[in-house]
């Protein structure tokens, strides 16, 4: 292992921050447990002979091109955070050998030592923000990782970097091959001219009549450091043409038709026809000379809303929701706190978030130099409990992550099945159903829904009085009602309950009254139950242990004829409400009986 000699480095450049990077940075200084949740990191499996000091000297150079990758952040005493771009850093770089290690062993080790360099934590104050490592597996085969902080870089500057890296080492490391790199601060300069009045406009009039927060783990904390799970859902690929073939039939993108499909889902987990999740946009405005060659962390968060209408086709629904997001491209510069503002809604909007990554790193770099890229890893993770990314291609391949303590691999399995029946709906072009129409229940959920729910049994058409009558005339002798160390039958029972319900009948009380019950779990209790029952009337169930103001609203809201209780009870109650009263644990004395 090798590491380069530091020097000491002068501020080239203040860099002010994307929306997006003062996120990174709020749930960065969140994570109090110093985890290494957002570090990202692509690894590149190399076959050939490479030449190591070549692609060493090619590291530096591609790093000294690009202020992003000299940056760190710090908080200024106003208060403000800034990137301070550092005139030169020496990159970090480890190489490990593994040519002496037996083939059984190989995969083990190499997924080993590139999980250990994801897992190291980088020091945000600290440039550079990024590292690589060489693992070195048999004279031909090599692994190359890049691991940084995902608050420097974003899939596309990942992707021209690992472009110019493999561009200067196919000359020897002489970056001047490359053409003069383009400065983040024509980016940031940009922003600083946009209409922010317009883009908040155009954000309130899209979120409008937005009722509620779309979460489908409303009792998370959203902020929590939790390394997601991914599952990976890779589309057939006739599956993929078809669904492809539908979109350019409608004029709508592969990703739109990736946000509505979601949008659908979420719909049918939440229950909710109005509903918004995030996605990651790239901040490349078109009008931006030579936007597509800045390497930085340009992508942005932004909502999306999909609103579905019961009677629409899934045609229809599709085509209108890239209608309302094309009027939302020119503001998507607006950060995500910002819109948040927008709407009357408390907390975090969203809890999923949906990527739609066109800019895979395989298309980056093929062969150079005699070394051939033979293939690729990447990583990357998300705070939210639940998120897709979606990379297009032959086959569409869906990458669903989890957090693992608030959805289960069981259920995000299925949401994954759910994905996949939805994309076969849309294929469909001959059976454009309506949103009405769609069942995303499998096979063996639509068997437990039936089994499950095959509770059918004959009901007598008596009342309860009657059928305990019944029960009480075919078990007389049997317990009833055990309490307190005492047994009473069902004759007991029985009899204790008409002797009540004649009293009260006899002072008029029958169908259409309601008689209030306020008593401790007793035997009493029961008795009372059974004989209002018995007189025809309604019971209102009232727990001594409520506080007296929410006994006193029972009481004056539904207005009943009797309040039914025990002189202990009583004595709490106080005489406030008003209701006449019959005490059953002593002499049949009343308060007030009314007829």
């Amino acid at each position: 292992m090798t590491s380069a000699t530091r020097r000491t480095p002068k501020i080239e450049n203040i860099l002010p921050l994307t929306p997006l990077q003062e996120g990174l940075l709020f749930h960065a200084a969140y994570d109090d447990a110093g985890s290494a949740l957002y570090n990202v990191q692509v690894a590149l499996d190399l076959e050939g002979q490479l030449d190591v000091p070549a692609l060493r000297r090619s590291v530096q150079a591609v790093v000294r091109r690009h202020p992003t990758l000299r940056a760190s952040f710090r908080r200024r005493t106003a208060g403000d955070t800034v990137q301070v771009i550092q005139s030169e850093v020496a990159t970090p770089w480890e190489e490990h050998d593994l040519t002496a290690l037996p083939d059984g062993e190989l995969s083990a080790e190499v997924e080993r030592i590139t999980r250990r360099t994801r897992a190291g934590r980088f020091d945000l104050a600290a440039a550079p923000l990024a590292r690589f490592t060489l693992i070195r597996l048999r004279a031909d085969r090599c692994r190359l990782v890049l691991t940084n902080h995902h608050i420097v870089l974003d899939g596309w500057s990942t992707s021209l970097l690992l472009r110019e890296l493999f561009t200067v080492y196919g000359v020897g490391g002489d970056a001047s091959v490359l053409p003069p790199a383009v400065s983040p601060q024509t980016f940031f300069a940009w922003r600083g001219e946009q209409d922010a009045p317009a883009a908040r406009e155009a954000w309130r009039a899209a979120l409008s009549g937005l009722a509620e927060a779309t979460r489908v783990a409303p009792y998370a904390d959203s902020h929590t450091a939790t390394a997601t799970e991914q599952i990976v859902l890779t589309v057939p690929e006739d599956l993929t043409a078809a669904v492809t073939d539908r979109a350019r039939r409608l004029g709508v993108t592969l990703n739109t038709v990736v946000q509505g499909t979601w949008g659908l889902l979420l719909s049918r987990l939440t229950g909710a026809d109005d509903v918004v999740f995030g996605t990651t946009v790239s901040g490349r405005a078109p009008e931006l000379p030579d936007v597509e060659s800045v390497v930085g962390m340009l992508v942005n968060t932004v909502p999306v809303r999909v609103r579905t209408d019961r009677a629409e086709t899934l045609a229809a629904l599709y085509t209108r929701l890239q209608e309302e997001q094309s009027r939302l491209v020119a503001h998507h510069h607006l950060g995500l706190t910002e819109i948040q503002t927008l709407v009357d809604i408390d907390g975090e909007l969203f809890d999923t978030l949906v990527v739609f990554e066109n800019y895979p790193v395989d298309r980056a770099v093929d062969t150079v130099g005699g070394v051939r890229v033979a293939g690729t890893e990447a990583h990357n993770t998300v705070h939210y409990p639940l998120s897709l990314l979606a990379h297009p291609g032959e086959r569409l391949v869906l990458h669903l992550g989890h957090r693992p303590d608030v959805i289960t691999g069981t259920a995000a399995r299925r949401i994954g099945d759910r994905l996949l029946r939805l994309l076969r709906l849309f294929a469909d072009a001959a059976a454009d159903i309506r949103v009405d129409g769609i069942d995303l229940l499998g096979e063996d959920e639509h068997s437990l829904l039936v089994e499950w729910n095959d509770t059918a049994r004959p009901v007598p058409r008596r009342s309860v009085a009657e059928l305990f009558a019944a029960q009480a005339a075919a078990t007389p002798d049997n317990t009833a009602v055990r309490h307190g160390g005492l047994t009473i039958t069902y004759r007991e029972l029985d009899d204790r309950a008409e002797r009540l319900a004649t009293d009260l009948t006899g002072r008029g009380i029958g169908p259409e009254d309601i008689v209030a019950l306020a008593m401790p779990r007793s035997t009493e209790m029961v008795v009372s139950l059974l004989a209002v029952l018995k007189a025809g009337a309604a019971y209102l169930p009232i727990d001594p242990a409520y506080p007296s103001e929410r006994i006193e609203f029972m009481l004056a809201d539904a207005r009943p004829v009797l309040l039914i209780t025990t002189s202990d009870t009583a004595e709490r109650l106080g005489t406030r409400t008003g209701t006449a009263r019959l005490l059953v644990d002593g002499p049949r004395a009343t308060e007030g009986i009314p007829r």
